[in-house]
């Protein structure tokens, strides 16, 4: 009788199972030209590629041509002048259509902190069949306040708890805005007066100010629900040694039992496995470092699952601009889940039911539990 290969039902299971994508934004709604499309494959470069360069040369290019060439009726590894070719025949729109479904996603998690010419909760739902949700983000919180008259500390805690009626979780984007290293105890109300009204007299924009994101990052936890740290890679505009998630103790520390999740976590993932094994409120993402490690990143899955308890690891695209990314951050993640687990179901030191649920305890489950969804 001829056995089954190893592996071959939990390769099928991971194929067709549904996904909560809990750290994601909206993709583009507008056509733009080639070389808009080549920046958003490059994450941390600020500035336009330079003119030898081209982001089809990354991992992330290469994985484009791989995996979402066909979606567009191109082969597999189509060159890059065919797939942008391909591409810019269709509207931003109809690609959403195209990649969003295709991701098997039935739960969206949404910053909307980034909101420029993206598609919204509703318009994201529309787009993939799936449900969309918000998840607040806590800068943009603290510059609508900023705009509001009377007391700032008033107008953030109004702001923050009408928003979190309706959404899933918090945000905060601290690793761009000066890092992690550095007190980040609660402030006093007589220092975020002070703070406020500096920062409204020069404009109240792009918040920087070390006292009032330490006092929304409380607020955050005050309210419980789970709040996102965005970890290590990012563009450059976040200095990548402030982002080291062990930088975050002593806030983890006065956390109680507000979920936090770490997101990107590369080149981190380590350190943040540490964290989500000591602190019963941690948890461990990969999104955004999977779609730019492309053929790597089952190395990169596979660290994450070193240390970081399975029921404290959750799935996430991160993606934001091309709907490929989207669609991407999934199919890379199945390809690099299928791998690893699949090596430890053929080294008999898991077996595959063991390595099923656990792919289910990170493509859905622990989302489903920690953002009740």
């Amino acid at each position: 009788m001829t056995m089954p290969p190893v592996g071959s039902a939990l390769a099928s299971h991971i194929a067709g199972v549904q996904l909560i994508d809990q750290h994601v934004h909206g993709c583009w709604l507008t056509k733009g030209d080639r070389q808009r499309f080549e920046n958003s494959l490059n994450e941390a470069n600020t500035e336009p590629l330079a003119d030898f360069d081209t982001a089809f040369d990354s991992q992330l290019g290469f994985a484009v041509r791989a995996h979402c060439a066909p979606l567009l009726g191109l082969p597999k590894h189509a060159s890059p002048e065919d797939y942008w070719g391909r591409r810019s025949e269709l509207t931003e729109i109809e690609l959403g259509r195209i990649f969003l479904p295709a991701a098997g996603v039935s739960d969206w998690l949404v910053d909307t902190g980034l909101d420029h010419d993206v598609a919204d909760t509703a318009q994201l739902a529309d787009m993939s069949g799936g449900r969309a949700l918000e998840v607040v983000r806590l800068e943009q919180v603290a510059e609508q306040a900023a705009n509001t008259p009377g007391d700032y500390a008033s107008a953030f805690e109004e702001i923050l708890h009408r928003r979190a009626a309706t959404a899933v979780g918090t945000k905060s984007i601290l690793a761009y805005r000066g890092g992690f290293d550095g007190d980040l105890s609660e402030p006093s109300a007589a220092e975020v007066a002070a703070a406020a009204d500096r920062w409204r007299d020069s404009g109240g924009v792009r918040l920087r100010d070390r006292v009032l994101l330490r006092f929304g990052l409380h607020q955050a936890v005050r309210l419980g629900k789970p709040l996102q740290f965005h970890v290590g890679l990012g563009d450059r505009d976040c200095d990548l040694h402030k982002a080291n998630p062990l930088y975050l103790l002593d806030f983890l520390r006065q956390s109680g039992d507000t979920p936090v999740v770490l997101l990107h976590c590369y080149p981190y993932e380590r350190e943040a496995g540490y964290l989500a094994q000591a602190f019963n409120n941690v948890y461990v993402d990969g999104g955004l470092s999977v779609n730019h490690l492309g053929a790597r990143a089952p190395g990169f899955i596979a660290r994450l699952l070193e240390l970081a308890p399975f029921r404290k690891i959750v799935y996430s695209s991160d993606g934001f601009g091309p709907a490929e990314l989207h669609f991407l951050g999934a199919t890379l993640w199945r390809n690099g889940i299928r791998q690893v687990l699949s090596s430890f179901v053929a080294d008999d030191e898991w077996s595959e039911a063991d390595a099923i649920r656990v792919a289910d305890l990170i493509a859905h489950d622990n989302a489903a539990r920690i953002y009740h969804v």
